[in-house]
């Protein structure tokens, strides 16, 4: 889902160094008939983002993950969720 964010920012002239784009990501596994299986993935995001830019990234962050690769192969296995920290320069 990081790389989906970037280019979709990216494609909207949000260039970010590689430092200020980060992701955290936290597996929750459930035991589902004595096997562990992964039911949720948490993503949280750490944006460094050029001030005037906030409306277009939030535009971003509300999309990337229905046209991310990897979060639509899960879809109705594994629960994805974000959340993103954001500080303007």
């Amino acid at each position: 889902m990081l790389g989906t964010l970037n280019g979709a920012l990216e494609v909207r002239q949000v260039k970010l160094a590689g430092d200020a784009i980060g992701a955290r990501v936290e597996g929750i596994n459930e035991v589902v008939n004595r096997i562990p299986v992964l039911t949720e993935l948490k993503v949280h995001y750490t944006l460094t983002i050029p001030e005037e830019s906030r409306e277009v990234v939030d535009r971003a962050l509300a999309s990337h993950q229905s046209k991310c690769p990897s979060a639509q192969s899960l879809v109705g296995a594994v629960e994805v969720s974000w959340t993103a920290d954001i500080t303007e320069e």
